[in-house]
């Protein structure tokens, strides 16, 4: 069973605690994450029920379905969230997600050569991940 793990941004002004759904961490190399953290995103996810924020947090509506959280005050980024949806939480907030294994990546035939991730997790590409997700345009300029 998986516990509550405690998290924090960069200054300490916004902490997070959360019960991941799974005891693992995705990738995603579509365009907008790329943008977002510079080569990568990694996030864990965690019913909504199960997360709680204190601190002042904002928001970027990143698409028509969903948004990017950060901390105002540092800039660390937070969750990535669709409508009424699991949040995508950064894994660098918790020091308990240290042991989280990869377990997919997706838009793997987007990433960067210098964040190739070893490992037998499952590899889904653009065209799969979009074709599952007729509203995700995720690679889109």
């Amino acid at each position: 069973m998986v516990t509550a793990m405690e998290g924090r941004c960069l200054c300490g002004a916004v902490r997070i605690t959360a019960v991941p759904l799974s005891g693992g961490a995705s990738a995603c190399h579509c365009a907008m994450c790329r943008r977002w953290s510079g080569a990568a995103m990694w996030a864990f996810a965690a019913a909504a029920a199960d997360v709680r924020v204190t601190g002042e947090v904002r928001a970027y509506r990143s698409s028509p379905f969903a948004e990017r959280a950060f901390c105002p005050a540092c800039g660390t980024h937070l969750w990535i969230r669709d409508d009424g949806k699991d949040y995508e939480l950064m894994p660098g907030l918790f020091e308990a997600a240290r042991g989280l294994p990869l377990v997919r990546e997706v838009y793997a035939d987007r990433a960067f050569a210098c964040v190739g991730l070893l490992g037998s997790h499952p590899r889904v590409s653009r065209a799969d991940y979009e074709a599952s997700r007729p509203h995700v345009e995720g690679d889109a300029p």
